[in-house]
């Protein structure tokens, strides 16, 4: 045994221990508000912060204290401060690096253990409409930031010629659209177009209606229950999958169908976790976060459905590309990317 590589291994586990304790600790942080109390970046007591939360103030100084350890804020005399940085990930849900809301999704793989364990020894199957509730607030939260920093101001306009449509007027569908984030900002952007969601998931839909009056995009942007192989309609100038197609135990059918569905010079924009097409390339940071996300969430979701390809959320590049040549489609290629992303472009 060596004894060195033995204790380098033992630190990286307490720290990632400490991390999971400390995740538990921002869903608890984002909840009560507490890290917006402490937006202004401005050193405040654990008293002064529980009369201005309404908290428990020796709980509070146990959760300031944790933080402190954990480097995400600053202690001095007896005062606790959010940096302006961090607060851009914790406190300002305008933030593109926003990601508190967004950890709600790994509380649920604790809420979803046992059916982990019993889709393991059985048949890998694990619908996503069977998780806690906390995945679908969750993802919503963890891929909206990103969606309104990137999506209309560099991933549409990376495509050939979708934004004129847009502005002109076009009709777009939106497969597996979730609670609608990607769906409202598209309309919020592009009032001349019709934007349609559809998700299989009946309680994701009733969320996104609701987004979409609260965005006031009601009249433009509509929502219903269907799946990415029977979705209606076959003139659509874009048809969006927003990390999602990897999820899906038929990719190759859902495409097919989008084929089916597109007018002659329609456009799919396929929106992906960044990935390479090599393990090896994937031993990273946001690659360790996507393969763990996975073995829970996409990969299970894949095998409860019918085909269960499971392409996982590291796919890559090349594997999407065969999904879509045996779709049917003549041209695939990387439109842009960001270290979160791949933002790939179909067309037939």
């Amino acid at each position: 045994m060596d004894e060195a590589r033995l204790n380098d291994f033992m630190g990286k586990l307490v720290n990632d221990m400490g991390g999971a304790a400390m995740l538990a600790n921002v869903i608890l942080g984002e909840e009560l508000g507490l890290y917006r109390a402490m937006a202004d970046s401005q050193p405040i007591t654990p008293e002064a912060l529980a009369e201005k939360t309404g908290c428990n103030t020796r709980l509070l100084r146990e959760w300031l204290s944790a933080h402190a350890a954990s480097g995400y804020m600053e202690h001095r005399d007896g005062q606790f401060s959010l940096p302006e940085e961090q607060a851009l990930a914790l406190a300002n849900e305008d933030s593109p690096v926003y990601v508190a809301g967004g950890i709600g999704v790994v509380a649920s793989f604790f809420h979803d253990k046992d059916k982990l364990v019993n889709a393991m020894r059985g048949n890998g199957a694990l619908a996503w409409g069977d998780h806690h509730p906390c995945m679908f607030s969750g993802t919503e939260r963890f891929f909206r930031p990103g969606y309104k920093a990137h999506l209309t101001a560099e991933w549409l306009p990376a495509l050939e010629g979708v934004v004129a449509k847009l502005e002109a007027g076009a009709k777009v569908a939106d497969i597996g659209c979730g609670h609608g984030a990607s769906t409202v900002i598209m309309a919020q952007a592009f009032p001349n177009s019709r934007f349609v969601g559809f998700d299989y998931h009946a309680p994701s839909v009733t969320v996104a209606t609701q987004r979409a009056e609260e965005g006031g995009v009601h009249g433009r942007a509509r929502f219903f229950q269907g799946t990415a192989k029977s979705f209606p309609g076959d003139d659509y100038d874009l048809v969006c999958y927003f990390d999602c197609l990897h999820d899906m135990g038929d990719p190759v059918g859902a495409a097919r169908h989008a084929y089916e569905s597109l007018k002659p010079d329609g456009t799919v924009l396929l929106v992906e976790p960044f990935a390479n097409d090599s393990l090896d390339d994937n031993i990273t940071p946001v690659g360790r976060l996507f393969y763990a996300a996975s073995t829970f969430i996409c990969t299970p979701n894949s095998l409860s459905q019918e085909v269960g390809l499971g392409l996982g959320a590291q796919a890559g590049e090349a594997r999407l590309r065969k999904v879509f040549t045996e779709a049917g489609f003549k041209t695939f290629r990387r439109a842009t990317e960001t270290p979160f992303n791949l933002i790939l472009e179909a067309r037939k």
